[in-house]
Protein backbone atom coordinates (compact mmCIF):
# COMPACT_ATOMS: atom_id res chain seq x y z
CA UNK A 1 0.00 0.00 0.00
CA UNK A 2 1.41 3.47 -0.56
CA UNK A 3 2.46 5.37 1.99
CA UNK A 4 0.32 7.77 3.92
CA UNK A 5 1.92 11.87 3.03
CA UNK A 6 1.43 14.92 5.63
CA UNK A 7 1.59 18.63 3.96
CA UNK A 8 1.92 21.26 5.91
CA UNK A 9 0.75 24.65 4.82
CA UNK A 10 -0.65 28.32 6.35
CA UNK A 11 -3.47 30.69 5.46
CA UNK A 12 -4.15 34.23 6.47
CA UNK A 13 -7.95 32.71 8.06
CA UNK A 14 -10.00 30.35 8.94
CA UNK A 15 -12.30 30.59 6.11
CA UNK A 16 -9.89 30.35 3.12
CA UNK A 17 -8.20 27.23 4.66
CA UNK A 18 -11.18 25.82 5.20
CA UNK A 19 -12.52 26.52 1.32
CA UNK A 20 -9.57 25.01 -0.07
CA UNK A 21 -9.45 22.74 2.06
CA UNK A 22 -13.15 21.04 1.18
CA UNK A 23 -11.86 22.07 -2.56
CA UNK A 24 -9.15 19.51 -2.01
CA UNK A 25 -10.82 16.65 -0.55
CA UNK A 26 -13.42 17.47 -3.08
CA UNK A 27 -11.06 16.99 -5.51
CA UNK A 28 -9.57 14.01 -3.89
CA UNK A 29 -5.93 15.28 -3.19
CA UNK A 30 -6.39 15.29 0.42
CA UNK A 31 -8.51 12.87 2.48
CA UNK A 32 -8.81 15.03 5.03
CA UNK A 33 -7.69 18.84 5.79
CA UNK A 34 -7.17 19.93 9.41
CA UNK A 35 -7.30 23.08 10.51
CA UNK A 36 -6.07 25.10 13.40
CA UNK A 37 -6.70 28.76 13.71
CA UNK A 38 -4.53 31.05 16.15
CA UNK A 39 -0.95 30.72 15.05
CA UNK A 40 1.38 33.55 15.81
CA UNK A 41 4.28 33.76 13.02
CA UNK A 42 7.88 35.61 12.87
CA UNK A 43 9.25 35.48 9.92
CA UNK A 44 11.20 37.12 7.00
CA UNK A 45 10.12 38.14 4.15
CA UNK A 46 11.60 40.42 1.23
CA UNK A 47 14.33 42.07 3.77
CA UNK A 48 12.41 42.67 6.21
CA UNK A 49 10.94 40.75 9.58
CA UNK A 50 7.25 40.78 9.73
CA UNK A 51 4.72 39.26 12.51
CA UNK A 52 1.17 37.82 11.85
CA UNK A 53 -1.49 36.00 12.82
CA UNK A 54 -2.18 32.62 10.58
CA UNK A 55 -4.45 29.40 10.19
CA UNK A 56 -2.04 25.83 10.02
CA UNK A 57 -3.13 23.70 7.97
CA UNK A 58 -2.28 19.94 8.05
CA UNK A 59 -3.27 17.95 4.93
CA UNK A 60 -3.37 14.06 4.75
CA UNK A 61 -2.99 11.87 1.76
CA UNK A 62 -0.33 9.97 -0.55
CA UNK A 63 3.00 9.98 -1.32
CA UNK A 64 1.58 9.19 -5.24
CA UNK A 65 -0.44 12.68 -4.80
CA UNK A 66 2.51 14.76 -4.24
CA UNK A 67 2.93 16.58 -7.22
CA UNK A 68 -0.86 17.30 -8.25
CA UNK A 69 -1.69 18.06 -4.73
CA UNK A 70 1.18 20.71 -4.74
CA UNK A 71 0.29 22.20 -7.40
CA UNK A 72 -3.65 22.54 -6.71
CA UNK A 73 -2.37 23.76 -3.10
CA UNK A 74 -0.08 26.76 -4.85
CA UNK A 75 -2.86 27.43 -7.63
CA UNK A 76 -5.30 28.24 -4.92
CA UNK A 77 -3.55 29.53 -2.28
CA UNK A 78 -3.99 33.54 -1.76
CA UNK A 79 -0.14 33.89 -0.92
CA UNK A 80 2.70 34.63 -3.19
CA UNK A 81 4.86 32.20 -1.69
CA UNK A 82 2.93 29.75 0.60
CA UNK A 83 4.55 27.32 2.70
CA UNK A 84 4.06 23.68 1.06
CA UNK A 85 6.35 21.27 3.13
CA UNK A 86 6.11 17.62 2.26
CA UNK A 87 6.70 15.49 5.57
CA UNK A 88 7.03 11.93 5.08
CA UNK A 89 4.98 9.22 6.92
CA UNK A 90 7.54 6.55 8.38
CA UNK A 91 4.75 4.50 9.27
CA UNK A 92 0.91 4.77 10.04
CA UNK A 93 -1.43 2.10 11.34
CA UNK A 94 -2.53 0.18 8.64
CA UNK A 95 -6.43 1.26 8.75
CA UNK A 96 -5.56 5.28 8.31
CA UNK A 97 -3.19 4.38 6.09
CA UNK A 98 -6.02 2.23 3.89
CA UNK A 99 -8.79 5.10 4.67
CA UNK A 100 -6.59 7.64 3.22
CA UNK A 101 -5.95 5.32 0.37
CA UNK A 102 -9.85 4.71 -0.14
CA UNK A 103 -10.80 8.51 -0.04
CA UNK A 104 -7.85 9.57 -2.37
CA UNK A 105 -8.35 6.95 -5.49
CA UNK A 106 -10.86 7.71 -8.38
CA UNK A 107 -14.53 6.95 -7.88
CA UNK A 108 -17.37 7.02 -10.06
CA UNK A 109 -19.51 9.11 -8.30
CA UNK A 110 -19.48 12.96 -8.43
CA UNK A 111 -18.31 14.04 -5.00
CA UNK A 112 -19.88 18.07 -5.81
CA UNK A 113 -23.43 17.24 -4.89
CA UNK A 114 -22.53 15.73 -1.55
CA UNK A 115 -23.44 17.77 1.42
CA UNK A 116 -21.10 18.54 4.23
CA UNK A 117 -20.63 17.34 7.23
CA UNK A 118 -20.57 18.65 10.71
CA UNK A 119 -20.08 16.59 13.31
CA UNK A 120 -18.53 19.31 16.02
CA UNK A 121 -22.00 20.05 17.83
CA UNK A 122 -22.00 17.27 20.06
CA UNK A 123 -20.49 14.80 18.72
CA UNK A 124 -24.06 14.36 16.24
CA UNK A 125 -23.85 14.58 12.55
CA UNK A 126 -25.75 16.98 11.28
CA UNK A 127 -25.91 18.37 7.10
CA UNK A 128 -24.53 21.96 6.86
CA UNK A 129 -25.54 22.37 3.51
CA UNK A 130 -24.46 21.19 -0.23
CA UNK A 131 -22.40 23.16 -2.33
Amino acid sequence: MERPLLVYTTFPDVTVALDIGEALVRARLAACVNVIPGMQSVFAWKGAIERGTEVVAILKSREGLADALAAELKRRHPYETPIILHLPVKDADPDTAAWISAETSPVRNCLTKLPVTDRSRSGEDSVAGAL
